[in-house]
């Protein structure tokens, strides 16, 4: 059973943000940005993985997605946490209903227990209602609704502390380091238990600490160093929450029919849908009725969210007697980080990783159009809320077109014609930079507007072979572990090209008043873009008979 699954970030994770200012920052989004993508009915890859997880989105993966071999019977937090791509976009199938259930029961008593099931709870998208669904639920829209913050992040840095668009880049690169390593979040719930609980404890203290680390920008926080140290507990609250809700997710689904469990996937990325559609369309107006400050204290209110939720996670105590000594945690992960190093020390796996990095961490200029575009073109909050709502639907078209269309096409040929794609599409921005789109009779929103939706969609297109990439290389007995740290390796491609960035825009002299050298900054932000092109033949190692044949309307 084997496929990767999205995000949008995310964007996931994402590392990344809200802003598409080209086709390889569209895809960059999805990585922090846990999650702001989300998939169609039909077809979602999540940039989280899990060994059950990936066995519940099987369906999804079609024929081009080979992550896990099988969710195993002890799955654990450490073995589903991975960064993603918010892009979350975001995986499962609402075709399931009860009739899973049905189908384990067979065919005389399907119709009645669906009936006796829907008339004691409340079905949503085929998933029984039940207190711990519930937590699920509301865990999943917080991850899309803090995308609330995101641009207001931006304009605080822009206007409060008045940095460069060089520093913001850096700040906001810095602040995504929890999504790097989101394997060790999950290994250490597993191992640390808190008042006696792996998941509720952690997920409560989640909670105070995102909860924290936004008021703390509502009200006292004016300088840089404290805003990264703000920004960072933000992100280590969505990151260490998500990990151990994809665990509870594992728990959930095991051992539920097909049907039944990819039915909670889609409610889970649902709701991710709902708050991330919800934030990017009030996150806009509401920096201009109110500020930046107000929105943070809004986005402060999500976190204890989750700390509600952990009230209605259904997890028993460990006995005293499994909770490990200090000795056999540091063992079991010096045997853990041993085992990884040892399967990445081969060609087939190192290669495709190091090409999966490359991919993400050619520089990017997005800070720098997000000065322009407020302070050159006068772009409101309002209007840049209203291009992150149909950023929010063109992910969708992206991976609805890459399911309809694009799952067969060799990983090589799909890699090669989006980078070219990608730059040329990309290169449209220099007419905004230069003023042409003006001469053309096309007047600055309408071009950011399309510009916007044409970009995401190829974006998304570029992004999800990654994930299918990502997923096939993983070999057997480490299966989810390791695709934990190849996202992890993703999300670092993510940061480094925002830190090429931030150095590329310090270098040109291109500041918040100064966009002389713009151009010249796009431009090469455009053409590296193809640089790994150079490195293609190193997913010559990935076996394309590999891929496994799923009939994705069936369900099979």
């Amino acid at each position: 059973h084997m496929c990767a699954t999205l995000a949008t970030s995310s964007a996931r994770a994402c590392v990344g943000r809200a802003r598409t200012h080209s086709c390889r920052s569209s895809s960059r989004v999805a990585s922090s940005r846990v999650a702001s993508r989300v998939a169609s009915v039909t077809f979602c890859v999540r940039a989280r993985g899990g060994q059950q997880r990936v066995r519940d989105a099987r369906v999804r993966a079609v024929d081009d997605a080979d992550g896990d071999k099988g969710a195993s019977a002890s799955a654990t937090a450490s073995d589903v946490g991975v960064g993603g791509m918010r892009a979350r976009s975001r995986d499962g199938s609402m075709s399931g209903d009860v009739d899973g259930v049905g189908d384990a029961l067979g065919p005389a008593s399907a119709s009645a227990s669906a009936s006796a099931l829907t008339s004691t709870q409340r079905v949503i998208f085929g998933v029984p209602m039940s207190p711990e669904v519930y937590a699920i639920a509301l865990v999943y829209f917080v991850q899309g609704v803090i995308g609330l913050s995101r641009l207001a992040k931006d304009f605080y840095l822009k206007d409060e502390l008045h940095l460069s668009p060089s520093e913001t880049a850096l700040i906001l690169s810095i602040s995504q380091a929890p999504w790097l390593v989101k394997p060790l979040w999950g290994f250490l719930s597993d191992s640390v238990p808190i008042f006696g609980y792996r998941r509720k404890s952690y997920l409560m203290i989640c909670g105070a600490i995102g909860c924290l680390g936004w008021a703390s920008m509502a009200t006292w926080v004016d300088a840089p160093a404290t805003a990264v140290v703000a920004f960072t507990l933000g992100s280590l609250s969505i990151a260490f929450s998500d990990v151990l809700i994809d665990s509870i997710v594992v728990t959930k689904a095991r051992g539920e029919e097909q049907g039944v469990s990819g039915s909670l996937q889609s409610l889970c990325w649902g709701s991710v849908a709902i708050g991330s559609i919800v934030s990017s369309y009030f996150s806009g107006s509401l920096i201009e009725s109110y500020g930046s400050r107000f929105v943070f204290g809004a986005t402060a209110v999500f976190p204890l969210l989750i700390a509600g939720a952990s009230t209605l996670v259904q997890e028993k105590p460990v006995p005293k007697s499994e909770v490990m000594s200090r000795d056999s945690i540091f063992t079991d992960f010096k045997t853990m980080t041993g085992k990884l190093f040892q399967v990445a020390k081969r060609r087939d796996i190192w290669a495709p990783a190091f090409f999966v990095f490359l991919w993400q961490a050619t520089p990017s200029a997005g800070t720098a159009m997000f000065y322009f575009n407020t302070n050159e073109l006068g772009f409101s909050p309002e209007f840049l809320g209203r291009v992150a709502f149909l950023r929010a639907f063109a992910a969708l078209g992206g991976v609805a077109l890459y399911n309809g269309y694009l799952k067969r096409v060799p990983l090589k040929k799909m890699f090669l014609w989006t980078s070219i794609l990608g730059t040329a599409l990309g290169s449209t921005q220099l007419l905004l930079v230069s003023r042409m789109n003006l001469e053309l009779g096309i007047s600055d929103k309408v071009f950011a507007l399309t510009d916007t939706a044409v970009l995401t969609v190829l974006g998304e297109v570029s992004f999800l072979p990654v994930l299918v990439l990502a997923a096939k290389i993983c070999p057997e007995g480490v299966e989810a572990t390791f695709f934990a740290a190849l996202m992890s390796l993703f999300n670092a491609g993510g940061v480094t090209s925002e830190f090429l960035g931030a150095g590329l825009t310090q270098s040109l002299g291109v500041t918040a008043d100064n966009f002389d050298n713009l151009f010249l900054l796009v431009l090469i932000c455009n053409v590296t873009g193809l640089l790994p092109l150079a490195a293609l033949k190193l997913i010559d190692e990935v076996k394309e008979d590999d891929v496994v044949h799923v009939d994705v309307e069936k369900g099979d």
